[in-house]
């Protein structure tokens, strides 16, 4: 066989002439290596284009393969870029990522949410393969986005002062018994209640000891809705105090003391898991990386990193760890569980010992 003879590239040392299976870019391009794209590209004398390493293409002999470190480069040595991958053009993800921005666009623009299928023909794609993009880029399907955006909306509405009824409308909702049908999920509350500031809720609290401090569990009428860690008490009360402050805190009685300690008990084997309902409240971002962190196994952990890719957005790791933060439900929302790249442990609201501890717990168990 003959091989053929490529040009090691300044960047990587003194100029050589090395075989093409032994570039180090070879097994990239083997690998069709998505991380490489844009470091390099690479023609196919047999063809006459050139790709990106990741090209799905059939793969090309070795001898008929030359490397480029740019686009301008390769045309220059008269190849012309691949259909396929197109590597004239920004990488498909960049690309997938503005189109699902352009619909995005589209769906908040409307007065109501359009249907899946205008809004792939507005993609040019299928609803299938559409639908299976958009959930990439976002995390969420059309339809939730929509939905989050109806209900973004109908807050602002509320918020500016207008009639309860004008800010269904302009919501876009076309009925009032149609919203109403879905006020709890979108408000967790009546639209009423929500614009007096949550005022007439009833939350249940009550605070136990465990191994790991003071800890105080409140419940609203759909669930649990915070689990709090902390030396004092009375730091604890305050802080769900200042969490709803206009709701009913109300001490529990015995039945919820018995609820207690089983999160008590959680505390003390944290692998096991809490089979209660839960008040889950944050934005629609947030909720996702809750869900995603309630997705790792016990004795596991996580990076930020892979939270934000096992999302669909890969550069939100500062957003996750924000999100995590966030987290008001420790330990039934495992946000201990998520370390650093380096697997070291990275800040814990409820105390970095804590968050050790919980994690030396589980790996145990």
């Amino acid at each position: 066989m003959t091989l053929r003879l490529v040009e090691r590239p300044a960047m990587t040392g003194p100029s050589a002439i090395i075989p093409t299976e032994l570039d180090p870019r070879w097994p990239r391009v083997q690998a069709r290596d998505a991380s490489a794209d844009g470091s390099f590209f690479y023609s196919v004398a047999t063809t006459g284009v050139y790709c990106r390493p990741s090209c799905g293409a059939r793969p090309a002999r070795p001898e008929n393969v030359a490397f480029h470190l740019t686009t301008a480069e390769a045309e220059a040595a008269g190849f012309r870029p691949c259909k396929r991958c197109k590597p004239d053009q920004p990488p498909k993800a960049a690309r997938d990522a503005a189109l699902v921005a352009k619909v995005c666009r589209m769906i908040e623009a409307a007065e109501e949410p359009p249907p899946l299928d205008a809004l792939a023909r507005s993609a040019g794609l299928s609803a299938h393969h559409f639908h299976r993009m958009f959930k990439a880029v976002t995390g969420v399907t059309p339809r939730a986005y929509a939905a989050a955006h109806r209900a973004d909306r109908l807050r602002q509405g509320l918020d500016g002062g207008g009639s309860v009824t004008e800010a269904i409308y302009d919501a876009g909702f076309n009925s009032a018994g149609r919203f109403y049908e879905q006020s709890d999920a979108l408000l967790g509350m009546t639209p009423g209640r929500y614009r007096a500031g949550g005022a007439g809720a009833e939350i249940r609290f009550a605070v136990g000891q465990s191994s790991l401090g003071a800890i105080l569990v409140a419940q609203s009428d759909k669930g649990v809705c915070a689990i709090l860690m902390d030396d004092d008490p009375d730091a604890l009360v305050r802080d769900l105090q200042d969490r709803f402050p206009k709701a009913a805190l109300i001490g529990g009685d015995e039945a919820f003391e018995a609820m207690v300690a089983r999160v008590v008990g959680l505390v003390e084997q944290p692998g096991l898991g809490l089979d209660l309902p839960l008040d889950v409240r944050g934005t629609a971002f947030q909720q996702r990386v809750w869900q995603a962190l309630r997705a790792i196994p016990a004795g596991t952990t996580a990076t930020y990193r892979d939270i934000a890719e096992a999302i669909g957005q890969p550069r939100a790791v500062r957003a996750v760890a924000g999100a995590c933060a966030a987290n008001a439900l420790a330990i039934a929302i495992p946000c201990h569980r998520v370390v650093r790249n380096d697997g070291s442990l990275s800040g814990y609201r409820w105390g970095v010992e804590r968050k050790a501890a919980l994690i030396a717990r589980e790996a145990a168990a």
